[in-house]
């Protein structure tokens, strides 16, 4: 095991996938001589090689196509998005052909194509570099959709979705990059856990709380509060959002009776609401009260100085957890 940040073990599992497979090839704005924004990618260039780490011009929808081409002829292309709000020029590419081929061409052509995007809030960043926009993609039939919130699983799940022969949309919290894990480099990647399934981080057993990404470390936060006060919440960190991992999702909102879910993005058709819809279809006779969605408001990504204002925190997800186990909250006040 080795100790280092979640931005390092993305490199490591790039650098592992681009040494098992020549067909694997990475292509972003400066991915190459820069390294990368976030440096995920910094020495790759001078070990692999100008044909295989290759800076592409700045055009999101050109770089995609370009994946297309490769994906069709045999490669296994990672694109690097630069930043979650610059993916929008390539939804094009995305929707009508990565997700698409595959069935157009009845299975004759794969798609195995990772889209790695830096994502999510909670860095002061300015405008279109802290969006959520995983919805879009979770409705998206014919994508993989994954979340990773700490280092072991960017590595594995990285791995996962590059050998993959699905497209995968690959989403990496960014206010994380820095925050570091126990990573095993050396365990084989068939003894990995599956890249679609939940985990359950911390069991519970009064209510389930579920969420992804970064939002997981406040979750854990809410979890060890709410303890002091002699609640017991089962956290989990759904990993993949399309497909969720529903089985696992299920046995514990049966268990608990109660359900919790959290996410940065909008309130309105977000994760977070298919995920209620889909528990309360498969769960209805074991719900103790309404489940509760604890998310980011329905506006445009906000000003740095007013983000802590619409990332979900500690108190608000709090408050649901009381108003699910039917305890004085914000709506009913102190004294109820």
């Amino acid at each position: 095991m080795v100790e280092m940040t979640l931005g390092k073990a993305l490199s490591a599992g790039l650098r592992q996938a681009l040494r098992d497979d020549d067909k694997v090839v990475l292509l972003g704005e400066d991915i190459g001589r820069l390294g990368g924004v976030f440096r995920i990618t910094d020495g790759l260039l001078d070990e692999f090689g100008a044909q295989r780490v290759i800076d592409t011009p700045l055009a999101e929808s050109g770089i995609v196509g370009m994946a297309v081409g490769l994906a069709f002829r045999g490669y296994r292309p990672v694109v690097e998005i630069q930043f979650d709000g610059f993916v929008y020029p390539a939804f094009d590419q995305i929707v009508a052909q990565v997700a698409k081929l595959h069935y157009r061409t009845q299975g004759r052509v794969k798609m195995p194509i990772t889209i790695r995007i830096p994502w999510a809030g909670g860095i002061g960043a300015a405008e279109h570099h802290s969006e959520s926009p995983e919805a879009y993609f979770v409705h998206t039939a014919g994508l993989r959709v994954i979340a990773v919130s700490n280092p072991e699983d960017a590595y594995r799940s990285l791995r996962q979705a590059i050998a993959s022969d699905d497209p995968v949309i690959f989403f990496e919290p960014k206010r994380l990059y820095h925050h570091k894990g126990e990573v095993d480099l050396d365990a084989p990647l068939a003894d990995a856990a599956p890249m679609g399934l939940a985990r359950v981080v911390r069991a519970g057993s009064d209510a389930t709380l579920i969420t992804y990404g970064a939002m997981l470390a406040t979750a854990l936060q809410a979890a060890e509060a709410a303890e002091d006060e002699g609640i017991s919440l089962e956290v989990i960190d759904l990993r993949s959002l399309s497909p969720v991992d529903y089985d696992s999702v299920a046995a514990s909102v049966r268990k608990t009776g109660r359900v919790v879910v959290a996410h940065e993005a909008s309130r309105e058709a977000g994760v977070a609401a298919e995920v209620i819809a889909s528990v309360t279809e498969r769960c209805f006779e074991y719900l103790e009260s309404a489940p509760l969605r604890i998310t980011g408001h329905d506006v445009p990504y906000p000003p740095a100085k007013l983000e802590k204002y619409h990332l979900p925190d500690l108190d608000r997800i709090l408050d649901a957890v009381d108003r699910v186990l039917d305890r004085p909250n914000s709506l009913t006040g102190a004294d109820a």
